[in-house]
């Protein structure tokens, strides 16, 4: 059952999509509208699951499901990343891919290959300071606080 992102708690489990690029504002709406239906009839063992969904700066999709109403199941996942794969070919994007990163460059998002990063921390285009998107977060609660950091307080701080 589709309930609106702010009604769930903060211990709710999300799961983060990046795309390896930004979706057009008509891409958004259709996405916006694909996943309400989904996540309307998305179930666990025949039993509704109360998930929401953000979409963050046209490229994160965000989603969340409150696990005290009912917990997600392995089919029920299989279900969500079956969805996710049919946007990723619906609008040739990578969604899948935990292998790139994306931070921020002033007002833009920028998006790598892990490699490609580790080359920027190495040249010092990008510091301990560059503001990384940490799409291991698990709950709504982690997202707010630790989502957006700078590279020196996520993962990322290996290549420093």
């Amino acid at each position: 059952m589709y309930v609106p992102f702010e009604t769930l708690p903060e211990e709710s489990r999300i799961w983060i999509y990046q795309s390896n690029r930004k979706f057009s504002d008509t891409e958004i709406a259709e996405i916006e509208k694909d996943l309400v239906e989904f996540l309307s009839n998305w179930s666990a063992h025949g039993s509704s699951l109360e998930a929401s969904y953000q979409i963050k700066y046209n490229r994160f999709i965000i989603i969340a499901i409150n696990q005290d109403v009912h917990p997600a199941t392995g089919c029920s996942i299989d279900t969500s990343v079956s969805f996710i794969q049919n946007l990723e070919k619906k609008y040739e994007v990578d969604l899948l891919d935990k292998m790139n990163v994306a931070f921020k460059q002033g007002e833009f998002i920028t998006y790598k290959t892990l490699l490609d990063f580790k080359k920027l921390a190495k040249e010092k285009a990008v510091s301990e300071n560059t503001i990384v998107f940490n799409n291991l977060v698990n709950t709504i609660q982690e997202w707010n606080e630790s989502w957006e950091v700078p590279a020196a307080e996520s993962w990322h701080s290996r290549f420093f």
